[in-house]
Parts: C-alpha cells; structure tokens; sequence
C-alpha cells in the first residue's frame, strides 16, 4: 500500500510556523499588558494610601506629600494611557494570530480531503485487487471440479 504524500505539506509547515510565532507574539504583548496593569494597581494603591492628608502633618509635609501625590496621579494617567496602548497591541496580536489560525486550517483541512480521497481510492484499488483474486480462485476452483 502506498504512503500519502501531501504536496503542499512544506506550505503547511510554513504555516505553522508562522501560526507558533503569532502565538508567541501573542503571549508577549498579553505578559506586557499585564506588567502594565499591575504598575497601575501598585500606584492606584500608592495613591489611596498617602491621599489622606491628617492635621498632625506640618505644612512642609504637606506640601511634600501633595507634590508626591501630583507625581503619583501624573504617573497613573501615563500608564492608563500605556495600558490602552497594549490593550490595542493585544488586540492586533489576538487578530493576527485568529488569521494565522484560519490559514493553518485552510490548508490542514484541504490535506484531511486529499487524504480520504487518497485512502478511498487505495481502498478501492485493494478491492479490486481482492475481487481479482478471489475470481481467479473462483475460476481454477471451478476448472478443477
């Protein structure tokens, strides 16, 4: 019996590939967002916890810790907009890696159809053959009675 040799199998491979790398791209721009969002949580949390200004601070303090808490809120905005920057990313790389995905399976399902179509056909011509043979066998059965 023959071994099934897919033609565009190098196509197939390339795809792949390029499926692999889309996915790690993926991963990528998802671990950078995230990185981003948890340096927003820790200055949210920086905020929140010095924002309280109590009457036993000297003016020197407070001054100091307005500057601070200004510095604080400018860095938050910053990284907001960060954030919405990678989310954008990951969103390009989430679409990127949805067409890779199709294309691999553009190909991989046109390999399956060759492949049924090459096992039918090698049934068929097994069939044939058994047929034959059980008609040759039929025939010299037949001839020595």
């Amino acid at each position: 019996m023959e071994q099934y040799q897919f033609r565009l199998q190098k196509l197939l491979d390339i795809r792949i590939d390029k499926e692999e790398e889309s996915k790690r791209n993926f991963k990528e721009a998802q671990s950078e967002k995230l990185k981003v969002e948890e340096k927003l949580n820790a200055l949210k949390e920086n905020y929140n916890k010095y924002r309280e200004i109590t009457g036993s601070e000297s003016p020197v303090q407070r001054k100091i810790k307005h500057i601070y808490l200004n510095a604080v809120n400018y860095s938050i905005s910053e990284t907001s907009e960060e954030l919405k920057r990678k989310e954008k990313a990951l969103e390009a790389r989430r679409q990127e890696l949805s067409e890779k995905q199709i294309d691999r399976k553009t190909v991989e399902s046109l390999k399956e159809k060759q492949k049924a179509e090459f096992m039918k056909e090698q049934e068929l011509i097994e069939q044939r053959m058994n047929d034959e043979f059980a008609l040759y066998a039929f025939i010299r059965n037949h001839e020595e009675k």
